[in-house]
């Protein structure tokens, strides 16, 4: 029954990293799976997001997360597990495992989400700011300025998973948009919105932040779930609601009753997934939604 789905992010994939973002997922993939057969659903939900936030290529997450507009990096995280446990952090600026901290503050404190230096904190080895900008990330950040447009952004990550005792978790982990207002918090760290699990469901959503918060996407999709609604309309009718708010993303889900897909109404989307030793990773650029079913 076991089952981990992940992504990288929804939005304008840009060719030029396709191979590297490709490679981000599988790696993710494996060590997401890897936690998933000797641990549970959150631990390798985790893994798998830890795996992304390290590397620096192809995510928007720890090292290499876009920078706000005065240059800066500012990371959120959610975990949420099917037991109701959950913990997020925001404006967290000294570790670029955000998700592993929003963990410290579902295991050791009696909070749901701390924000900026009362979540920062709670970080063992916290770094310096600048160490989380890479070369990538800086040259993304000087084009954005040069250019003055609007805050963009895609490479979120996200993983859902379902272990072989029926547990259910979620965690997502993300920089925000490239050129945002410093103190800018996104659907990510909020429950229900980007990151929600309960005892039916898990869900990640990526894409435009503002929209998914005032859709309160992952939770809508949960309640369309309980409600009866087959996954594949029930993810349909979620992104339909963040397109009402003006906004446009992906998300993926796994079920207790071992369902599991994915969608995106946006240009592109990166996602893998493990099941019984199967798998796939891509970066997919034909919008829809697809589901499976275990067993």
């Amino acid at each position: 029954m076991a089952i981990l789905l992940i992504h990288g992010g929804a939005g304008a994939i840009a060719a030029d990293v396709e191979n590297d973002t490709v490679s981000g997922l599988q790696a993710a993939c494996d060590a997401g799976a890897a936690r998933l057969a000797s641990g549970d659903a959150g631990e390798a939900a985790l893994e798998a997001v830890t795996a992304m936030e390290a590397d620096e290529r192809a995510f928007n997450a720890g090292y290499g997360a876009t920078p706000t507009r005065e240059g800066t990096v500012e990371l959120d995280a959610a975990v949420m597990h099917s037991d109701g446990s959950s913990g997020a952090v925001t404006l967290v600026r000294t570790t670029p495992f955000a998700a592993r901290l929003a963990e410290v503050v579902r295991t050791r404190t009696p909070h749901v989400l701390l924000a900026a230096h009362g979540a920062e904190a709670l970080v063992d080895d916290p770094v310096p700011n600048e160490s989380l900008l890479t070369p990538r990330s800086r040259a993304r950040w000087q084009a954005w300025r040069d250019a003055q447009t609007a805050p963009t952004g895609t490479g979120t990550v996200g993983a859902v998973a379902l272990d072989d005792s029926g547990r259910l978790a979620a965690v997502t982990s993300t920089g925000g948009m490239l050129g945002k207002w410093s103190g800018r918090v996104g659907d990510t760290p909020i429950l229900g919105a980007g990151t929600y699990a309960d005892e039916r469901v898990a869900v990640s959503c990526t894409g435009r932040g503002e929209a998914f918060m005032r859709a309160v996407t992952a939770k809508a999709l949960a309640d369309l779930v309980a409600a009866g609604v087959e996954l594949e309309q029930a993810i349909r009718e979620a992104l339909d609601g963040v397109r009402r708010h003006g906004g446009e993303g992906g998300l993926i889900v796994v079920t207790a009753d071992g369902r599991y897909g994915a969608g995106f109404n946006s240009a592109s989307m990166a996602q893998g997934w493990r099941w019984k030793g199967q798998g796939d990773q891509r970066v997919s650029r034909a919008p829809g939604v697809w589901v499976r079913t275990s067993g």
